[in-house]
């Protein structure tokens, strides 16, 4: 079974070992894809929405991958530990907005659906555990907006009550499910949106990677097996 690695960022493509020597096998729209054990490919697609769900796309048709793993940081709604590992149950965008026209806030008309599930999330929680690893299942929230806290935060929690907060897993979660493709997201919490200390969390977000850099590999060879 092929499966894709989807970072938004290099520096968490660059948490997995032996990651920062590797080559790419291509380069394709500017995306560069790399083969970090057999069968499993990965590449950072960028941040935000629409370079995620390009860099998806090209993982599910042109590399031809049956399930993609998105793996990064997030931003935590909650006051949970730094680098506390979150499986995403679901998936909702908090920016996407017609209800000017009569819609739910979150509604994405093209497959008229607010949530966007991921592939058996409490299996995968089980295959973690055999790992050796914990994660937490929650819901998470993607937006183009760095999340900071505020009413905008305070909004976002109040509506959609996401665990975590981040810029890409929606879309990705929308490009996998109309192209039947399996999707599971596990995220490490880098920063918490309501604590005084946000912006010295984020800037410094080391511990986060550690624990992402650890787990993502074993975990992805895991599914591997699973599927």
């Amino acid at each position: 079974m092929k499966i894709g690695l989807q970072f938004a960022m290099p520096a968490e493509l660059h948490a997995l070992p032996g990651a920062r020597n590797l080559a790419p096998l291509e380069t394709v729209s500017g995306i560069p894809v790399f083969e970090v054990a057999e069968g499993i490919l990965a590449c950072a697609g960028g941040v935000s929405k629409v370079n995620a769900a390009m860099a998806a796309e090209l993982l599910c048709l042109h590399c031809g991958v049956e399930l993609i793993l998105n793996a990064g940081v997030a931003g935590c709604c909650r006051d949970l530990p730094i680098g506390t590992l979150v499986l995403a149950r679901d998936f909702v965008q908090h920016d996407v907005d017609t209800s000017a026209v009569g819609d739910p806030i979150g509604l994405v008309s093209t497959v008229n659906r607010v949530d966007f599930p991921t592939w058996r999330p409490e299996h995968c929680q089980a295959l973690l555990r055999q790992l050796g690893f914990s994660a937490q299942l929650g819901r998470v929230a993607t937006g183009d907006w760095f999340a900071v806290g505020g009413d905008r935060a305070r909004w976002v929690r109040d509506t959609f009550s996401p665990t975590l907060c981040e810029m890409e897993g929606g879309a990705i979660a929308q490009v996998c499910l109309r192209n039947n493709v399996r999707f599971v997201s596990l995220k490490s919490v880098s920063d918490r949106l309501f604590s005084e200390r946000q912006a010295e969390e984020y800037f410094d977000f080391s511990q986060a990677l550690e624990a992402l850099g650890r787990v993502v590999l074993p975990f992805a060879k895991k599914l591997q097996e699973e599927c």
